[in-house]
């Protein structure tokens, strides 16, 4: 038999989805696991969404749609963007489409992206499917270092993606750094991605900033924005695109031969999320602070920054590794040990880190960092011996 693809053969499989398939083995088996690894919250969607999905389910809403997305939904969506309409927006199967989608439209084989490292695992692999060449850039102390950037620009440079709040850091960056990306791609020419699945989610009165915020690089932006994290909507499976309307054509031709119309009924869903006054998120980014702050306090001697946004921190474990050791065997002696999951951070780049996500029930937080604390300290001894 021929082989597979050469393509396919490039492509790491999500070491975080991947992770999914371990516990659930590990569950069937009669295990208790405490996922910490796995980037979503564990409150249920809002009332009204639930309800609205079912209602549309329940009254036929079950045939195809605008490859696009619902109307309506894509003018509730638009609202956000300043000048934007219905026409600057693709509604996708979660924002991960809307990543790869983009990424397929604007680049061709050998063009360069740039990435800040640590960063979604997704990422480079998705620039590899369109041919093009993920340019891996480290950050300072998890935030930007632009000067970093600006050298690793050159004539194959075709995009930067910037990512803020931060996967897997909790890093958000401050506008004044976002004005100098945003200037350096009007300089070079160079697309740009924003990734904002986690814009609610910023703590202790900072700011969040966006690409969007800078008039004069909107006609090479591409903002992804998500359902899932921000209205509980993991399982929904939607996202969407807001970008200039050639971009949004482009990406709407692509779509229609992958997926045609995300689900009908999910969409209905979707517009009583984009209806919520989001004064009422606020209680919940309040327990998430809260949260952060104890998972800090409970991690006790793990370096780790403070993250100022999104639901994860991202300790720092190289003090606690064995010779030789990566993040990614200590992941696996704490599931192993304690019975629970955190990533590795060589899934993001980010060796010798592990990332933990706190969006979870407080008893259940308390206990699974408890645990991690216990092996770690166990292991010190036995590294002591």
């Amino acid at each position: 038999m021929k082989p597979l693809s050469e393509r396919i053969k490039r492509i790491s499989p999500s070491r975080t989805v991947q992770l999914t398939g371990v516990i659930e083995n590990l569950r069937r088996q009669g295990r208790h696991i405490i996922n910490l690894g796995i980037g979503e919250p564990d409150e249920s969607p809002p009332q009204a969404v639930v309800s609205r999905t079912v209602h549309a389910l329940k009254g036929g809403q079950t045939r195809y749609g605008p490859v696009s997305g619902a109307r309506a939904l894509r003018e509730a969506i638009a609202h956000k963007f300043n000048g934007y309409t219905a026409q600057n927006i693709l509604v996708t199967n979660g924002s991960k489409q809307a990543l790869y989608t983009a990424l397929q439209v604007v680049c061709n084989p050998g063009d360069q992206v740039i990435i800040p490292r640590p960063c979604w695992v997704s990422f480079c692999e998705q620039i590899k499917l369109a041919g093009a060449v993920p340019v891996l850039v480290d950050t300072k102390a998890h935030q930007l270092n632009f000067e970093a950037i600006e050298s690793a620009v050159n004539t194959r440079t075709k995009m930067i993606i910037i990512n803020s709040p931060n996967n897997p850091t909790g890093a958000v960056y401050p506008g004044d750094v976002l004005g100098k990306i945003a200037d350096l791609a009007i300089k070079n020419d160079l697309y740009l991605i924003s990734d904002e699945a986690y814009e609610a989610f910023v703590y202790d009165g900072w700011t969040y900033n966006s690409l969007f915020d800078f008039p004069h690089v909107r006609d090479r932006l591409v903002v992804a924005g998500s359902f899932s994290k921000i209205h509980r909507m993991t399982g929904f499976r939607i996202g969407y695109a807001a970008a200039p309307e050639e971009i949004i054509t482009a990406m709407a031709r692509l779509q229609s031969h992958l997926t045609g119309n995300v689900c009908t009924f999910v969409q209905q869903g979707a517009l009583a999320a984009a209806g919520i006054d989001p004064s009422e998120f606020d209680r919940w980014r309040n327990e998430l602070q809260k949260k952060r702050d104890m998972t800090l306090e409970i991690l006790g001697d793990l370096p780790c920054h403070i993250p100022r946004g999104a639901f994860y921190v991202f300790p720092d474990v190289t003090g606690f590794l064995k010779d030789g050791e990566s993040a990614e065997a200590l992941a696996t002696d704490i599931l192993q040990r304690a019975g629970v999951a955190v990533a590795p951070g060589e899934a993001f780049g980010g060796e010798g880190h592990i990332r933990i996500c706190y969006a979870l029930a407080e008893n259940e937080l308390v206990r699974g960092l408890e645990k991690v604390v216990h092996v770690i300290k166990q292991r010190t001894g036995e590294k002591a011996t």
